[in-house]
């Protein structure tokens, strides 16, 4: 007989990974016991050599569905003659080191116990197992017993509590184990908090049918539910949102209605599918069933399954509704129900709620696919509070992130937990959510920073809370933190060549950067290339006013003749245009920039596609989506050799205007655009690494969520002796910043 200590890191609490234990030890006919405690799962195994061996083989190759193991240390133990295997209740202690699952999609079984009108918790909207469930949103602190989550008010029935204790059954130890008798209930409500009568989901699904709004609250948050395809619905919806041209997310019934809506590719499929359900980004079909208000003017669609037990009651398979973030825009998701009746009392009409209190909010996490893998675009429910795998061990860092799309960021070890999307830092609310989340992440994975990581922006409200922390700081230039970030996915910590294109970057030399090709590692980087400056006319107002790019670009090519070209844009300029080019040719509130972001509002200004924006980046995504399916042709572009080499597009904006002065379209030239750019992106790629004899290329940075242009650069340069790497787990935007700033301080201590 023998005896060994086993102790399992990882995702392995609230995921039946002790019931699997308990079930294992069975099997191989051992004694001993199983607990969580604040770094995993602990256990030790007593029998004879080969069912320990047989043990440990199983432990390692047959893991619960959404359990993820980490490491698995053995150390022999004195044998104690145990004559059974117990499940022990969980210890804590002072140094946290255990993961928390994120939520899970319900499981298949669950799905059809829902539907099975024999069944106990037939049509039950919290049914759940140790596979499938809400975890990150219901968990106040670890280990993950019932006492540490939402559910502790919750007292189990007997038959439930029976489920639990028995070690054969699929809910053994699962946490939020629940039924209609002892369980959390849905209630329907007015706008004035009056309770409706009826069926709950049977009142839901008329009030839908008939064209009303309702706020339902889900696993992480309220959702605003609509009709998809009620035209008057949607735009009430939009109206009262505040949410004028922005696309709105589907929820369909089924994969059946996703495949009628749009086409699906096998990895679109299988992101639909998966355990995560995020919002996958797909291309629309013709079929008009959808109103023309839930994404104007764009034939993409955000889509996504059912992942509640809620929503596979609500939803019939032919059903397809908006499922739009339960808030105003640039508000935080609703959660708690005080703050939603508050905040969208004005928006909705009705509200579905429910008595289990949500601790962590957590918004849909938003997906495409490029090149046949996940392309992450915004990453919360469902991959968060999961942390990244890092190559190095880093010291523990607090990473701020940045302005927009923030998330934050917390290391320890080889880990980085980086937090859910918490949105743009523009208001209170949003800043106080991001400072609760911040302290909830210190204190769910017990880490307290030794360095904080922060943006050089100096008007950064994460910038500025960073600087209020009483710990040693360190700026992090932007764009040499997207490029850290790709390099921490992979484990690159040797110089590559970082492309980075986005709206705007604070500079190391005060201008607002944005299309930089930098030599960096993780210590530094050279600024070896970007685009030529050009100012911003009236400052933050050319960011949501693209005329003003587009006016700047003609003046300075065409000075007084603008007004006379004869072209779309001019005619739709404001009456007070020219004022604002006097103002910025005196250099009054009219930053440089080098943005490509910038670029494409100019161009899409230019070509009459859009003078003003409603939500970020749209001027650039509408050009996009001009350029979907057509030919274009390279326009001409200037490359200036030096350190740093310069990109000047100049000559291909008034290629452009020409082309427009004889009849050239709008989706030709948007085309031209995106081949220009990408040839231009490939020519100072190529020009660096001849000087520098670097292969390794990553690109990052919000503008490469435009797959068009990032398709085109890899079909360039496909046949080069070159390695490009980007984003897969993080989002190119500057959802991903903080991951970049985290691996850099933590070699500024040395690590890595």
């Amino acid at each position: 007989m023998k005896r060994l200590g086993i102790t399992v890191s990882g995702i392995v609490q609230g995921v039946g990974f002790r019931p699997f234990v308990y079930n294992l030890a069975h099997r191989y006919n051992l004694s001993g016991w199983v607990l969580n405690n604040s770094s995993g799962v602990e256990m030790e195994v007593e029998g004879y050599q080969a069912g320990l061996d047989g043990f440990v083989l199983a432990l390692r190759q047959e893991v619960p569905p959404l359990a993820v193991i980490g490491e698995i240390s053995l150390t022999s133990r004195p044998v104690m003659k145990d004559s059974q295997f117990v499940i022990r209740y969980s210890v804590s202690g002072a140094a946290k080191a255990a993961l928390v699952s994120p939520d899970v999609a319900i499981c298949p079984d669950c799905r059809q116990e829902l539907g099975n009108g024999t069944d106990r918790r037939y049509q039950y909207p919290f049914i759940n197992c140790t596979n499938c469930g809400p975890r990150y949103s219901i968990i106040q602190d670890v280990p993950y017993d019932r006492a540490n989550t939402t559910m502790a008010g919750f007292i189990m029935c007997e038959a439930c509590q029976q489920e639990y204790d028995k070690p054969t059954d699929r809910r053994f130890h699962a946490q939020p184990n629940a039924c209609p008798v002892c369980g959390p209930a849905y209630h329907l409500l007015d706008r004035q908090g009056n309770v409706l009568c009826g069926d709950v989901v049977t009142e839901t699904r008329r009030l839908v049918s008939e064209g009303k709004i309702v706020a339902v609250k889900g696993i992480g948050g309220y959702h605003l539910a609509c009709d998809a395809c009620n035209e008057r619905a949607v735009q009430v919806l939009r109206q009262r949102k505040i949410r004028e041209d922005k696309p709105f997310a589907v929820m369909a019934g089924s994969l059946e209605t996703v495949r009628m809506l749009c086409e699906l590719s096998p990895a679109e499929e299988q992101l639909l599918t998966g355990p995560a359900r995020p919002i996958v980004l797909l291309n629309k079909k013709q079929t008009g069933q959808l109103a023309s208000g839930v994404a104007p003017g764009n034939p993409q669609l955000g889509v996504m399954l059912p992942y509640a037990p809620v929503h596979w009651l609500l939803l019939t398979g032919q059903d397809i509704w908006v499922m739009t973030s339960g808030n105003t825009s640039d508000e935080p998701i609703a959660y708690d129900d005080a703050d939603a009746f508050e905040r969208l009392a004005a928006i909705a009409d009705y509200f579905l709620v429910h008595n289990r209190p949500i601790a962590n909010r957590a918004d849909d996490s938003v997906v495409r696919v490029f090149q046949n893998e996940s392309y992450m675009l915004r990453r919360s429910r469902g991959y968060v509070p999961s942390p990244l795998e890092l190559h190095w061990n880093l010291p523990p860092v607090l990473a701020m992130g940045g302005e927009l799309k923030n998330t934050f960021c917390l290391t320890r070890g080889k880990q980085a937990f980086l937090g859910p999307h918490i949105g743009d830092l523009e208001n209170m609310a949003t800043f106080a959510y991001y400072k609760q989340a911040i302290n909830h992440f210190k204190q769910l994975f017990a880490v307290e920073p030794q360095l904080v990581a922060y943006d050089l922006h100096p008007e950064y409200l994460s910038t500025k809370y960073a600087q209020q922390l009483s710990l040693p700081t360190v700026g992090i230039q932007h764009h040499h933190a997207h490029v850290a970030a790709v390099m921490a996915e992979y484990g690159l910590n040797e110089p590559v060549i970082g492309v980075a294109f986005d709206g705007t970057g604070y500079g190391t030399d005060g201008n607002l950067w944005g299309g930089e090709f930098l030599v960096a590692d993780l210590e530094g980087f050279s600024r070896l290339g970007h685009c030529q400056y050009i100012p911003l006319p009236g400052g933050a107002k050319a960011i949501t006013e693209p005329w003003r790019m587009a006016a700047w670009m003609l003046q300075e090519l065409y000075g007084k003749q603008t007004a006379e070209l004869g072209i779309a844009c001019t005619e739709q300029l404001p009456v007070n245009w020219q004022l604002a080019m006097q103002a910025a040719a005196k250099g009054l509130n009219s930053p440089f920039t080098s943005s490509v972001g910038r670029l494409f509002d100019t161009a899409a200004a230019l070509i009459g596609l859009r003078q003003t924006i409603h939500y970020e980046g749209q001027a650039a995504i509408e050009l996009e989506l001009a350029a979907a399916g057509i030919s274009g042709e390279l326009l001409p572009y200037h490359l200036s050799s030096g350190t740093p080499a310069i990109l000047d597009f100049t000559p291909a904006f008034a290629a452009m205007v020409q082309s427009l002065r004889h009849g050239a379209s709008s989706g030709y030239l948007a085309a031209c655009f995106h081949l220009t750019l990408a040839d231009a992106a490939v020519s100072m790629v190529r020009y660096i690494s001849q000087q520098t004899a670097i292969r390794k290329i990553v690109f990052s940075g919000g503008v490469f969520q435009n797959t068009t242009l990032l398709s085109q650069i890899f079909r360039m340069l496909e046949k080069d002796p070159f390695l490009l790497y980007v984003h897969r787990h993080v989002p190119a935007n500057d959802g991903g910043l903080a991951l970049g700033q985290a691996v850099i301080a933590g070699k500024k201590l040395g690590c890595c």
